[in-house]
């Protein structure tokens, strides 16, 4: 009895050796067990559905990847291309200036002006634009200081004379201009 108790309940069974009872229990085991075979048949179903559809997601992405990188390549060898096709007319008049049998050099300075305004004419088309230089305030960010000379003509830390001009595209600095700039010393 003692081992009854200790393994069942209050009543005396054993729960561990207790047989299921006879009856509508047994015909419902059955029943029951055919329904969770066809509900996780309909899940594995569902988890191949997922799975199919996630493969195809994923090699979705991948070729739209692979698609974007493509687009963008192409997009900036169209872009060299048109920005390329404005310099041409200013290399063909290069070509021009350097066949010209002239007596002297000052014979070629028409020419060569209207070559540097060709040049800066493409250059603004593009979105390029120099940075303002001389008698500017120095600014580390535009400009890049070569030189420090000691003057009292020009206001202290203003650039007295630009030796390179600088350039940026928008707000973005393509090359700082290195300037000389003003340090008035103090007396």
């Amino acid at each position: 009895m003692a081992s009854n108790k200790k393994n069942g309940d209050a009543t005396g069974l054993d729960l561990e050796h207790e047989l299921p009872s006879s009856g509508t229990d047994e015909q419902a085991a059955p029943a029951g067990s055919a329904e969770l075979e066809g509900e996780l048949e309909a899940l594995r179903a569902e988890k191949a559905s997922y799975l199919d559809r996630l493969a195809r997601l994923q090699a979705e992405f991948d070729n739209f990847r692979k698609r974007s990188v493509k687009e963008q390549q192409d997009f900036r060898d169209y872009a060299l291309a048109e920005a390329l096709k404005l310099f041409l007319p200013i290399l063909d008049s290069l070509d021009r200036a350097a066949k010209t049998n002239a007596a002297s050099v000052e014979d070629y300075r028409p020419g060569i002006e209207l070559i540097d305004k060709q040049f800066h004419d493409v250059l603004a088309k593009l979105g390029v634009e120099p940075v303002p230089s001389e008698g500017e305030v120095f600014d580390p960010n535009q400009h890049q200081a070569v030189q420090m000379v000691d003057t009292d003509e020009v206001e202290d830390h203003h650039v007295i004379d630009e030796l390179q001009r600088g350039y940026r595209i928008k707000e973005r600095l393509l090359r700082p201009a290195m300037v000389r700039v003003a340090n008035n010393p103090k007396k």
